[in-house]
Parts: structure tokens; sequence; C-alpha cells
């Protein structure tokens, strides 16, 4: 029995990303097809730049598969970069002399402090980690742990919420209303918020500005359970929290109605408890977002994630030179209007991976075959409790 473990490698221009997943029962079905279908789906959405263009990511599975399903020992992963090649000798692991070195750090990355921290006075050693280029091998690997929650009939989908000032309207949306999300440029299910948000974005565009928002992700079909109000790291929206908020530029979480429950009585925030002899303990309302107490209730996960504008402006902000402490404008890398909609891939990730480690750490096994006679024991005993 393992432990659901996943770490990641490699930076924005250097020769590729590599990822590797612990702790993968033996058995899951995988395939390349399924991890590049997530891999293309983060590439896409309107307002993102020209590095998009250039980068195709494509996976290469070097262990932990064989014949299309895992083995039990751990899943590495690899894609590559392809602008490497305009980059090899600047980015070149061996002994040498950098080029394109970077002084005047970006205000609002990690620039300035990532120097500070490491010692680094050519600041692309930061950029070139702390870029978002990293979410690439979060979304691979967690491809992994959609192939596990799959046949276990657990979905997690998400959608954009808000780009600006524009916002969708708000419902109790199911599982079936996210069938065409990857549809809509801006990855909404309403569509009459579509044209608003191209149009806030290409004003953004021509402004040389930028535009944040936020983005919705809900997980179905989880049973009552996981999780424990035991320590604080168990709990599982502390794990949620810390998952959407380690992505860049996310600067806000809530789960449920969240921060909205602040503004109201008791009476109105929390979901009334109900039982049936077909369904077990239920409730009608699913306003604490599917956890009580660190622990699912049963009900949808709702996690809300709020995403500050980027940081990299065509019309950028004054910064200092950190090597002759001269005031410039801030250096101008590659980057995106809004990147809001292919966020909500990379938030999917992230909960695909706190989910998959929290239904491992429940159920345990080696196999699928394992954990599916687990699962379906569990239900069956929550529902008859």
């Amino acid at each position: 029995m393992g432990e659901w473990r996943w770490v990641t490698a490699g930076e924005s221009h250097g020769p590729a990303l590599v990822g590797v997943v612990e702790g993968v029962p033996a058995g899951i079905p995988l395939t390349r097809e399924d991890v590049d279908r997530d891999l293309a789906r983060r590439q896409q959405g309107y307002g993102r730049g020209n590095r998009m263009k250039i980068e195709q990511d494509r996976v290469e599975i070097l262990g932990g598969v064989r014949h299309g399903r895992t083995l039990g020992s751990p899943v590495a992963l690899l894609v590559r970069n392809r602008d490497y090649e305009n980059w090899r000798e600047s980015m070149s692991p061996d002994p040498g002399q950098p080029d394109r070195m970077i002084t005047r750090p970006r205000p609002g990355h990690a620039d300035l402090v990532g120097g500070l921290k490491y010692g680094h006075r050519d600041l692309r050693n930061v950029l070139e980690r702390a870029s978002a280029r990293e979410t690439t091998m979060r979304v691979a690997t967690a491809a992994v742990a959609r192939a596990f929650l799959a046949p276990l009939a657990v979905t997690v989908a998400g959608h954009v919420v808000r780009i600006g000032s524009h916002t969708v309207p708000e419902r109790d949306y199911a599982a079936a209303d996210f069938e065409r999300v990857d549809a809509s440029p801006v990855r909404v299910i309403d569509r009459e918020a579509e044209s608003a948000m191209t149009a806030a974005i290409d004003a953004a565009k021509a402004a040389g500005d930028t535009l944040g928002g936020q983005f919705e992700i809900r997980v179905f079909g989880l049973p009552p359970g996981l999780g424990s109000y035991v320590q604080w790291h168990r709990r599982l929206e502390s794990q949620l929290a810390l998952a959407m908020l380690s992505i860049p530029a996310m600067k806000g979480v809530e789960m449920g109605t969240g921060f909205r429950q602040t503004e109201s009585t008791g009476s109105a925030v929390h979901d009334p408890i109900r039982w049936s002899a077909a369904q077990g303990f239920y409730r009608d309302t699913n306003r604490a977002g599917g956890i009580e107490g660190g622990i699912t209730t049963g009900a949808p996960l709702v996690i809300r994630v709020g995403m500050k504008p980027l940081s990299t402006l065509m019309k950028p902000l004054e910064s200092v030179d950190i090597a002759t402490k001269e005031p410039y404008q801030a250096q101008v890398e590659r980057s995106d209007v809004t990147a809001v909609p292919s966020a909500v891939v990379v938030g999917e990730a992230m909960a695909l991976h706190v989910v998959a480690a929290a239904v491992l750490d429940k159920f345990g096994g080696d196999s699928l075959e394992e954990i599916l006679e687990r699962w379906q024991l569990w239900f069956e005993r929550v529902r008859s409790f």
C-alpha cells in the first residue's frame, strides 16, 4: 500500500519538464493519449500568448506503465520543451558563461525575492522555474490521478466564473453541465457571459494590460468520509487550499459559498441533514461545498479560486536594476493577457492530486481491483449507517 506523492522538475526554457508519481496502484488503464488530452486543454483559452504557438506538449511515459496499465511502481513522465532549441546555449546545464541575463526584476513576480533568497544575480535562474510553464507537468502527472479515479466514477471538472468584472450566473452546476466547457474559448458554461469576457480580453490586450478572474472546480462521486478533523493537515479543505494557492498567480480560495457566508446568518448558511432508506444521510443544499469538519459529506466538492491579473505587462511597471541600482522599466517576457481559462485545467490537476491522495489514504490497496472492492463496501456501509 502506497502514499500518493508526486514531484516535478525542469525549467521553462530548459530541455524538458519531468514528473514522477509514486504510490500509483497497479492495474489502472493509462495511455499517452490520456495525458496529452489534458496537456492540450491546458494550452487552450482565449487570451493566451505566443508560447502556446511554439509548444505543442506531448508526453513520453518513461516508467511505471506497461501495455496501457500501471504496474504499481512510480510513473515517470517527460514533456520536452520545443523552444529549448532557441535557448540551447543559454540554458545548457554544462559549464559556461550565461547569456540573456536578467537584472531587472518584474513587479508581481518571484524575480527579486527569489534572487534574494537563493543569491542569484542573474534573475533568469529564478524566473525559469517560477514560470507557469511548470504547471505543464502538474497537469501531466494529474492525468495519472484522473485515470485512477475514473473507474471509481469520480470526476473533476472546472469552469470560469469571472474574468475581470464579468461573471456567470451562480447556480448549482451538475456534472453534465461541464460537457460543453472546453468548446468555449473562455471555458464558461454560460454562453451569454462568453462574448462579454472575450471583449474585455480584447480591450485589455489593446491597452497593454492584463486581467484576472475566478474559476470553480467541482468534484463529483465522492463518498462521505475522506479527510479528517483530527489534525490540521488532514482536513481536506486545508489540503485543497494549499494545492490551489500553490498555482502561480492564485490569491484566494473558498469552499462552497465561502466568503459570502460571512455576510449571512447561520440559519441561512448551514445545510440541514436528511435521511431516506434509499440514500441514507444527505443534504438538500450544498453551501458547505461538500466538506464539514474537514471531511467529505458525499455532496460534490465546490472550490472557487481567485487569480490576480498577470504580472508581466506590455506596458511595464517601474523597477530597479539589481546590478546598477538604477530605476528602469521592468523586464518584459512573453505573457498572456489572461490565463484564467487555462488555469481551470491546472486547478483540476491540483484537485485531482488531492482527491487521489485522500482516496488512497482512506481505502489503501496495491491494485485498482483491491481498492474498488473496499470502495464499494464503504458506500454500502455509509448508506446503511
